[in-house]
């Protein structure tokens, strides 16, 4: 435990690292972030460090390495082998590394005191990734991590006082999540009064309401809760968020089956990407990324990639070229393979715009038309229903482009902002053209 707060953890983290190496104790470190931005980051840092000593020949040499769930499988098997003779290993991780991974070696844990979790926000009708203090039992995981095979040390960067409020465990999923597809299903079996249902964990009566706001809003739901025949009942067997099952049964009348399997394939890997951890690496994976960015967005983009995946015959160097992830690839492809087989059971015809991006774009918008947004007069974007204030993600194709006045989001992070990921570039008549129900156009005027 420290005496004081520290005013940021990462450099914390950075410090707490070089304090323990610059020691005579041995043993390897394991550091918790809360994700992959901060863990890249912290990587690049103290491989920086790493260098300097390299390079003044010192003994205490270090071996750095990144854990997180978009690694490739290669970079991330070398967080279980041995450190280069005379080193010491560092792994920075997220949570992925607090449960069900051993990691041979570790005899020293720095635990931020922070975790990133998906907590459901009422006013954009998403899922937003926040960063909140750990759980008790999240903290005691932390530090079991070390010492496992000799007796081990936890560093942790809060203080005692601070300890001591932490919650027992972890908040469950359920009163915190989009209950959307949660809801489907009870209708599907047949549930009819979804607020007296007992659930094991009862979510807030709010995000049920939203739930079933939507879901009467796509169609899914008659105005007396009850699943409508046949798009609601074909809905419901979708193991998909309601909005991407409603985009593929579209698909067909829009003319373009083809690109939204592909897309909303896409959607369900956490990204395709591959993160290098070298500022060479960063340079040259984000000059090989504008060879496939668009105008339209990142939902286009994500076609441009899956085609020339496919267009090389699926090869793994196409991939370490491009900076992809080529195990999210090849994941992308069997999902997709069975989406197109459950569309087909449903007679959606599998046909192609070939090359022409409007039905596509109108398409998405019939499905995702809750997630719009505008750019406000202020220069921020806003959403419609809500008026959240909202920002372009800078892993976007549109962060550096001229801002679009209107935009569909499929994801919204929350860090020091609200930012929004997955963007595709619209037209507002198209969401009076495809959802009437949902927005109808105003005209303020100064009084």
């Amino acid at each position: 435990m420290i005496l004081d707060p520290v005013p940021c953890y990462v450099q914390a983290t950075i410090d707490t690292v070089l304090k323990i190496n610059g020691s005579k104790e041995k043993g390897d470190i394991l550091a918790f972030l809360t994700g992959q931005e901060e863990v890249d980051r912290t990587v690049r840092l103290l491989n920086e460090h790493a260098n300097l000593i390299e390079q003044e020949n010192k003994r205490n040499k270090m071996f750095v390495v990144p854990m997180y769930g978009a690694l490739s499988n290669h970079e991330q098997l070398k967080v279980f082998k041995l450190p280069p003779e005379g080193h010491r290993k560092v792994v920075v991780a997220t949570n992925v590394a607090e449960t069900s991974v051993t990691i041979p070696g570790i005899v020293f844990v720095i635990d931020c005191g922070f975790m990133k979790l998906k907590w459901f926000n009422t006013e954009t009708h998403t899922d937003s990734l926040i960063i909140v203090p750990v759980s008790k039992a999240s903290a005691n995981q932390r530090a079991g991590r070390s010492g496992r095979m000799r007796p081990g040390q936890v560093y942790r960067l809060y203080t005692d006082e601070d300890a001591q409020k932490l919650a027992d465990t972890t908040p469950p999923e359920m009163i915190r999540s989009n209950l959307t597809y949660v809801v489907l299903q009870l209708k599907a079996l047949g549930i009819k009064n979804i607020l007296k249902f007992q659930f094991p964990s009862p979510p807030p009566a709010k995000n049920l309401k939203s739930a079933l706001e939507i879901l009467f809003a796509l169609g899914a739901v008659d105005i007396n809760g009850d699943l409508t025949q046949p798009l609601g009942y074909n809905m419901a067997e979708f193991p998909l968020d309601p909005l991407y099952s409603k985009l593929l049964l579209n698909s067909g009348e829009f003319g373009c089956s083809e690109e939204i399997l592909t897309i909303v394939s896409m959607l369900q890997v956490e990204t395709v990407f591959a993160r290098p951890t070298t500022g060479n690496g960063i340079i040259k994976a984000r000059i090989q990324k504008r060879f496939f960015e668009v105008a339209e967005g990142d939902l286009i983009m994500y076609l441009n990639i899956y085609a020339g995946f496919m267009n090389s015959n699926m090869d793994r160097g196409f991939c370490q070229k491009n900076f992809f992830n080529y195990k999210a690839m090849k994941r992308v492809v069997e999902v997709r393979g069975r989406l197109q087989r459950m569309i087909i059971n449903y007679n959606v015809p599998l046909v192609s715009c070939n090359g022409y991006t409007e039905p596509i774009l109108k398409c998405l918008v019939s499905g995702l038309f809750p997630n719009a947004a505008y750019l406000h007069y202020s220069g921020v974007y806003k959403t419609i229903r809500g008026d959240v204030e909202l920002h372009v993600h800078p892993d976007s194709v549109l962060y550096t482009i001229p801002q679009p006045q209107w935009i569909l989001f499929c994801e919204v992070l929350h860090t020091t902002k609200l930012f929004m990921k997955d963007l595709t570039v619209i037209k507002s008549d198209w969401l009076l053209e495809l959802a009437p129900h949902f927005y109808h156009k105003t005209v303020d005027r100064d009084v």
